[in-house]
């Protein structure tokens, strides 16, 4: 019988989600997503402490203005090294401080595309990572309208994944492990894996857009455990840690994929920012969720800076 994480590749399209170049060389995911919370995991290994180093120096020397600006450049030669191992997309992260500001947004984005396309990656392998804010969702309406591909991340409910579909965005991470972690923190902790709030997250969002023919893609991610990611098996796309992804190539029981909803025809509604905003307050776990990733975020981000800046 063949190991779990083949299996998975049969049925959805496994991504990495690491910085670390070995685990990238070892499973051989078809996508990668980077930001600076995993660059900050990788800055003492050997093979990717020269790039931090370098970067430390070009900051000294005047090279970038701010610590801002070198962690942006660092973020994308990572994702240039990192694609060069995979033959998909690669994710890189707009600053997390910029949720709430479109215009700067869509401003970052730009600049990483010019970045890359100098260390010679087109714009077709690079997705620009925004929070699923209304601020991010118009951002990313805005750069697929300019050919840019969008991962809307830290999406934690439908009203999110509606808006970001009205956005034609490429690609959206729903998170499973955050939602799970919310509920089990209120002392509801679920009784079995298809019970899990995240799963069932996921699943609904998943469905949601089978049924009403949207064309992107749903990628589960944030994932806590190998059984959450065996119960979505059949997810367009799959973000997974080494961690995991080891576990997964160790089993060996056999995976039935998702039934995925057929097409009703109908039309998927239009979001309005008002109904966004209304909808998104009523929810207490996404709203939470939502507030406490960017502020994550911004904290890794500002690490980073200071790190680069030492």
């Amino acid at each position: 019988m063949t190991n779990a994480l083949d299996q998975l590749r049969a049925l959805s399209v496994v991504v990495a989600d690491t910085a670390d170049f070995a685990a990238i060389e070892q499973f051989k995911p078809v996508d990668a997503t980077t930001n600076p919370s995993l660059i900050l995991k990788q800055a003492q290994s050997p093979v990717t402490e020269g790039l931090i180093i370098e970067t430390k120096q070009k900051l000294r020397m005047g090279t970038f203005q701010t610590a801002a600006e070198a962690a942006l450049d660092l973020s994308v030669r990572f994702g240039s090294e990192i694609a060069s191992r995979i033959s998909g997309y690669v994710s890189t992260e707009v600053d997390a401080r910029l949720s709430f500001d479109t215009e700067a947004s869509i401003a970052q984005a730009h600049q990483i595309i010019r970045r890359y396309a100098e260390l010679g990656l087109p714009k077709e392998r690079v997705l620009i990572k925004l929070a699923s804010t209304w601020e991010g969702i118009q951002s990313a309406r805005a750069l697929e309208a300019d050919g840019i591909g969008c991962n809307l991340t830290l999406l934690f409910c439908e009203t999110q994944a509606i808006a970001a579909a009205n956005a034609r965005a490429t690609l959206i991470s729903p998170f499973v492990g955050r939602i799970y972690d919310w509920y089990v923190a209120r002392g509801e902790a679920p009784e079995s894996v298809d019970s899990d709030p995240g799963v069932l997250s996921v699943r609904r969002i998943l469905n949601l857009y089978k049924r009403h023919s949207i064309k992107t893609i749903v990628m589960g991610a944030s994932f806590r455990s190998a059984n959450q990611v065996l119960a979505l098996a059949g997810c367009d796309r799959l973000t997974i840690s080494p961690n995991l992804l080891k576990e997964l190539s160790a089993r060996s029981e056999t995976l039935n994929g998702l039934e995925h909803t057929q097409p009703s025809g109908e039309t998927l509604k239009e979001m309005s920012r008002n109904d966004f905003l209304l909808e998104l307050a009523a929810d207490l776990m996404a709203n939470e969720k939502l507030a406490d990733g960017i502020t994550r975020f911004i904290q890794d981000q500002e690490t980073l800076e200071s790190l680069l800046s030492d």
